[in-house]
């Protein structure tokens, strides 16, 4: 029974252990810090407050593969960092190889997730597919969908967002294979559906560059430092106002090498191309629509823009439209416009 006659004792006794067990967890503190790598142990305490922290309702970002008729910068910019995400949990993965490429492409597959951790907030995205709709010309629709805890908000749409926009940027400049676009879904007049089409794509496997090319070196230099020049003056087109663009018009004979000018071109740009038929667009707002779908930085090629589309005196009435069959002509010798 504890008595005041052996209180001094006791309490030295207390004091004693505490300061053995406080010496001791000292010890095995400075052990933990020298043995256990830094990485490590910042994980074991995430995951610990991570355990011990009540739990708050989470929140969903829906980031759709368009904005409008515009491509999504943001569902870009993911789909290309994610690819850095893919875990050995995953368990589906979209797997492909061009002839150019030196090793395989990874992709995560429709309905897989991907975790990440910023900051030590724990993120997860999943690939959401859509099937499509039977109805005339609809697609399948693709989305990301990041969830996160709701209060975290404010710094993911202030950081986190902004750090997978630059980063995607960044894995794309560096693995940038040029793509060769055309529209998948011309118009048909019998089903009354929307003429605009979507784009479809494949590498750009054409291995013309500059050094390749069967050109008068003179025009050969004229033409690099021209887009050299072009490329540069990206601000100074913002500055005044203009719409940041450079037009060709390439004129002669089939096989005289306007398609491996311009593949050369899209090569050294590192521009996607973009394959446009005149004879698939019937008014002015399905143009309108095509090239809102672009992508920047990307070379617009117009072929046979010179026998496509029927010219027309205006003094003589010939801004009148009298139908799709008056605008196709026989095929002369060639022209391409970009």
């Amino acid at each position: 029974m504890f008595s005041q006659t052996n209180m001094p004792q006791s309490v030295s006794t207390f004091f004693s252990a505490y300061a053995s067990v406080a010496g001791s967890m000292m010890l095995i503190r400075s052990m933990a810090n020298e043995l256990i790598p830094y990485e490590l142990r910042s994980y074991l305490s995430t995951a610990i407050h991570y355990l011990f922290t009540p739990l708050s309702p989470n929140i969903t970002l829906v980031i759709d593969e368009h904005c409008g008729m515009s491509r999504n910068q943001v569902y870009d910019a993911a789909e290309i960092y994610l690819k850095t995400k893919i875990s050995p949990s995953t368990e589906r993965l979209r797997i492909g190889k061009t002839s150019r490429q030196k090793t395989f492409s990874v992709a995560i597959e429709k309905g897989e997730a991907v975790a990440d951790v910023y900051e030590n907030i724990k993120l997860k995205w999943a690939y959401v597919c859509t099937e499509p709709q039977k109805t005339i010309h609809s697609g399948e629709k693709r989305r990301f969908e990041l969830s996160f805890n709701k209060k975290y908000k404010e710094k993911i749409m202030d950081r986190y967002l902004p750090h997978v926009l630059k980063r995607g940027k960044e894995i794309k400049d560096e693995e940038k294979v040029v793509k060769l676009y055309n529209r998948e879904c011309p118009f048909n007049e019998e089903d009354g559906g929307d003429h605009g089409g979507m784009w479809g794509s494949i590498n750009l496997e054409h291995p013309s560059t500059f050094d390749t090319l069967a050109l008068d070196p003179e025009l050969k230099k004229m033409i690099v430092d021209d887009l050299k020049r072009f490329l540069g003056r990206k601000e100074f087109y913002k500055k005044v106002g203009k719409a940041w663009k450079r037009g060709y018009l390439l004129y002669g004979p089939h096989g005289t090498g306007k398609s491996s000018l311009i593949a050369a071109m899209a090569n050294y740009l590192k521009f996607d191309v973009y394959d446009l038929d005149l004879t698939s667009i019937y008014s002015n707002s399905d143009l309108r629509r095509v090239l809102l779908s672009t992508t920047n930085r990307s070379i617009l090629v117009i072929e046979d823009i010179d026998c496509s589309v029927e010219m027309r005196d205006r003094q003589q009435g010939g801004d009148q439209y009298d139908g799709p069959n008056s605008r196709v002509r026989p095929h002369s010798p060639s022209s391409s416009s970009f």
